[in-house]
């Protein structure tokens, strides 16, 4: 898998992703709207199904972003949930829309790196992602410290960009990720490579069964691959 980094400079990756997360923070979440349709919420609405029959109740979510995902498990039965991002600047937009939402005593959001996780072994019930693990610097290494600190018989739950299969829909939705995206989301945020690299990023992210096969390696069992939308998104179920 080749390293795709958002401003291919000599500092890493993880260093890169946090400073274009930061960069980009306040238009994050208009741009999300905006340039998945919508659709990214039915998405998320699916990996809060998934929790919710797993009977999940402690959650950690890896890479929470402005806390969409967090905040979305909180309004469930779920009893506590911590939203863990490498982006200071994220959380604090995420904090404000926790707090708007009377939830702050449901979750919890600190800064903090995926691959190198300071909780214990055996820790949460259930760990997920939504469109994070792609940001990795090492992926195996955030899977890993993932694996750690779920529970046995714990839930992962990840959702992220994939590629689609359909000819037909592929051309269209290429054309849209790799041209129009771009130039929309550069005209937004004012940051001239963080949505070029989004295409990129998910171009050379192992999808699908690649990904399955990741995870197992890791460690995890009974795995489910569910594509999304032709394709476009993928939800890995999987347990510990």
């Amino acid at each position: 898998m080749s390293t795709v980094k958002p401003y291919n400079d000599e500092s890493s990756k993880k260093e890169q992703v946090e400073l274009m997360f930061d960069a980009i923070a306040p238009k994050y979440d208009l741009l999300n709207r905006i340039l998945s349709l919508g659709i990214d919420i039915s998405w998320r609405k699916k990996v809060i199904k998934i929790i919710k029959k797993a009977d999940s109740k402690f959650i950690l979510d890896i890479a929470t972003g402005t806390g969409d995902l967090a905040i979305a498990l909180a309004k469930t039965d779920t009893t506590k949930i911590i939203g863990l991002d490498l982006s200071e600047q994220m959380l604090s937009f995420g904090r404000e829309k926790i707090k708007n939402n009377h939830l702050d005593s449901k979750i919890e959001m600190i800064k903090g790196d995926s691959e190198h996780l300071e909780f214990p072994d055996n820790h949460f019930d259930a760990v997920t992602a939504a469109f994070g693990v792609r940001n990795f610097g090492n992926l195996n290494k955030g899977l890993a410290e993932m694996y750690r600190v779920t529970k046995k018989d714990g839930n992962l739950v990840i959702l992220e960009f994939s590629k689609p299969s359909n000819k037909f829909f592929k051309t269209i939705y290429y054309f849209y990720f790799c041209y129009v995206l771009p130039f929309i989301g550069k005209l937004i945020s004012k940051d001239s490579r963080a949505y070029t690299y989004l295409p990129e990023s998910v171009e050379a992210f192992p999808s699908g069964n690649e990904f399955v096969k990741i995870l197992e390696e890791i460690g995890f069992k009974t795995i489910k691959w569910i594509p999304l939308t032709f394709g476009i998104s993928s939800i890995y179920w999987a347990k510990k």
